[in-house]
């Protein structure tokens, strides 16, 4: 999984901007398939309440909330090697 391509989906979700998965598999250069992959692994790994609006012909997230990426340590004293 290319996760930058997930991440610019995620993008597209967020403004509601994707078209059907024909059109947003296009825009990421990846098949059809995939894109249903990426819906299942938003659904059901990161729990995203991820829809496809058909009047918006859209994905879009159903309720508020947002997906951190980032990685936070958990020790403050934390130095690189």
């Amino acid at each position: 999984m290319n996760v930058h391509k997930l991440k610019y989906f995620i993008y597209l979700i967020e403004k509601q901007r994707t078209g059907a998965p024909s059109e947003v598999a296009k825009k990421l250069g990846v098949s059809e398939r995939t894109i249903y992959s990426y819906v299942n692994t938003l659904k059901y790994d990161l729990k995203a309440p991820v829809g496809f609006n058909k009047f918006r012909k859209s994905y879009q997230f159903e309720r508020q909330g947002k997906l951190i990426w980032d990685w936070q340590s958990e020790n403050k004293f934390f130095t690189e090697f």
